[in-house]
């Protein structure tokens, strides 16, 4: 059964680009050490929440967006090999003198067993 792993990033609006253009250099790399789904998702209807949302999640900022996003691996067993190795690529590191475009301190994140998948 796939296993999922899920994300939920405050991003600066104004990092849009920045943001899709690190997860487009990420995505092939996480495909090549054994996942099958990379998705990213900009937030555009969040709503406000009366106890808890995705932006308190987060603690996001004025003039921060959020990102939803997960990667499906095969199962749990490859998406831990695979996740190691991703860390450990070199590719992976930003260039020097570059800064994430997002907050790292604030991503939430974890691993899944899927319940339940349904398709049409």
């Amino acid at each position: 059964m796939s296993y999922m792993d899920g994300f939920v990033i405050p991003v600066p609006k104004g990092s849009r680009q920045a943001y899709k253009d690190m997860a487009a250099t990420a995505a092939p790399i996480f495909l090549e050490h054994g996942a099958v789904r990379v998705v990213e998702c900009w937030g555009d209807d969040i709503k406000v929440g009366k106890v808890n949302d995705f932006r308190t999640c987060v603690i996001a900022e004025e003039g921060e967006e959020i990102v939803f996003s997960w990667i499906e691996w095969p199962s749990k067993e490859v998406r831990d090999a695979g996740m190691a190795r991703v860390m450990d690529d070199e590719r992976m590191k930003p260039p020097e003198g570059q800064n994430m475009p997002f907050s790292g301190q604030r991503m939430i994140y974890g691993g899944f067993s899927v319940l339940l998948d349904e398709r049409a």
